[in-house]
Order: C-alpha cells, then sequence, then structure tokens
C-alpha cells in the first residue's frame, strides 16, 4: 500500500504545485493519530486539500514510486563512490559501462 507523503506528492504533481513537508514550516504537515497518517494542515496555494478518493486514486502510481526509489537506492549503492567510477571510466570506459549495465539490468525500474 502506499504512503500517504508518496501519494500526496503525486497530487501535487499532477496539480504542478510544490509540496513542502518540513514539520512546522512546509505547506502540508502529516501526522499519525496512532490509527494511520493523516493530513493535518494543507495550505498549497491554488489546490484544494485532496479527498479520499483522490488520493486512493494514486494507489497504483504511488506503490510504482515507492518500489522504483528503493530500486534507483539499490542502484546508487552498487554504483559506489563517484570518485572510484572516475577512476574506472578512465582506466576502461568499456568495463565501467558493461558494470552499470549490469547493475541496471538486474535492479530494473517499473
Amino acid at each position: 500500500m502506499a504512503n500517504l507523503v508518496t501519494k500526496i506528492k503525486l497530487y501535487c504533481k499532477a496539480n504542478s504545485k510544490t509540496v513542502d513537508f518540513k514539520p512546522y514550516s512546509g505547506n502540508v504537515h502529516v501526522q499519525d493519530n496512532g490509527s494511520g497518517l493523516y493530513i493535518s494542515s494543507w495550505s498549497v496555494d491554488g489546490l484544494d486539500k485532496p479527498t479520499d478518493s483522490q488520493l486512493a486514486s494514486y494507489e497504483t502510481a504511488g506503490n510504482t514510486e515507492e518500489k522504483n526509489n528503493e530500486i534507483r537506492n539499490t542502484r546508487k549503492t552498487a554504483y559506489g563512490d563517484i570518485g572510484d567510477q572516475l577512476d574506472e571510466i578512465y582506466k576502461d570506459i568499456d568495463a565501467w559501462k558493461a558494470r552499470i549495465k549490469k547493475i541496471k539490468d538486474d535492479n530494473p525500474k517499473e
């Protein structure tokens, strides 16, 4: 099940609005009352607070986004330090390309 924050981000992105989740200074605050997350305050200029059904419509896209974020993190770790990559490129760019391709092939995005 997609996280509420992910669905809010997708809702705002679909409506060309920026969302800021910083506590006490952001334009959207999310809290957990013990039975799950909910929007405790909403002040996105020019965009009404989404209804539960509007947020629910982003469930599939939210699941995809969260899975792709996991894959991005896995790839980032596997790529290694940028300095090491630059050294690898300098020494043998074709070997570097093959290694990066294998990482991407082993961790495909949806």
